[in-house]
């Protein structure tokens, strides 16, 4: 059932709930965050927009390195939100979806967890990433470690 621009089902047979959508910038992204939209529209729910830095605390920097990663930092928040983030929520705050955006700096995987676990996230929507084959049999894949760890259920679109 597709439902057009503010239209709210009839007959609501779900509890709200907080859907998770991890973006990327990538088209899948976009595909995710679709779905996610028909879900939210179709049990009142409200959406939390992500987007993780993909970051390690775990390596030795000089005084001076650690200043100029701590800024580096601070404009990688805001070039995701600039670039990603909020061009999606003015499109969503225009439908009449509920939603809040956050960035943050981990390892992908953790950091959603994290999240899920912050917000009381139910559901999880993200976009399958084009890694080959090789790559994701040798090093794993986001979508896998987080489908494999996650406490709710993660809907991968493709």
């Amino acid at each position: 059932m597709s439902l057009k621009n503010n239209e709210k089902p009839k007959r609501r047979y779900f509890m709200p709930s907080k859907i998770l959508v991890a973006l990327d910038g990538s088209e899948c992204g976009k595909r995710a965050l679709a779905a996610a939209v028909e879900h939210a529209k179709l049990t009142n729910s409200d959406l939390l927009l992500t987007y993780i830095i993909d970051w390690t605390p775990y390596s030795f920097h000089t005084p001076q390195e650690l200043e100029e990663r701590h800024q580096r930092r601070e404009s990688e928040i805001q070039r995701a939100n600039d670039m990603i983030l909020n061009p999606e929520m003015v499109a969503l705050e225009s439908s009449g979806i509920s939603a809040e955006s956050v960035v943050r700096h981990g390892r992908i995987a953790e950091t959603l967890q994290e999240l899920t676990d912050e917000y009381k996230i139910t559901q999880i929507y993200m976009g399958r990433r084009g890694e080959s084959r090789m790559h994701a049999l040798i090093f794993g894949s986001v979508t896998a470690a987080l489908v494999q760890s996650s406490s709710v259920p993660v809907t991968v679109v493709p």
